[in-house]
């Protein structure tokens, strides 16, 4: 039976969602930055920008939600056996012994 590596396992929930909380700032840091040139920069630069504030936040949370796919996968640590429900065939309890008596 192979032992997992510290280094496949994926990361826990709390290291996930601060890696994406982090990576939605940073796109919404970014969003702000280009919400206050729209109003400093003239020109073509200006539509840039507001191009950037519009379409930032959908990509933000594309990325925010994209799965991290540098970890690896936990495997199972053997062959899994095939239950009785997954062929499909449950056995029926056993019968009571009505012969050993409750004085009927």
């Amino acid at each position: 039976m192979k032992q997992p590596s510290i280094t496949s396992l994926p990361a826990s929930p709390d290291e996930e969602r601060r890696s994406r909380m982090r990576k939605y700032s940073i796109a919404m840091s970014v969003r702000m930055a280009c919400i206050l040139l729209v109003f400093v920069v003239p020109g073509w630069w200006m539509w840039v920008f507001a191009l950037g504030a519009i379409v930032l936040p959908y990509i933000a949370v594309v990325l925010a939600n994209v799965g991290d796919n540098r970890a690896g996968r936990v495997e199972a640590p053997g062959p899994r056996e095939s239950l009785a429900i997954d062929r499909g065939f449950v056995e029926p309890p056993p019968a009571a012994d009505r012969s050993a008596g409750d004085g009927r």
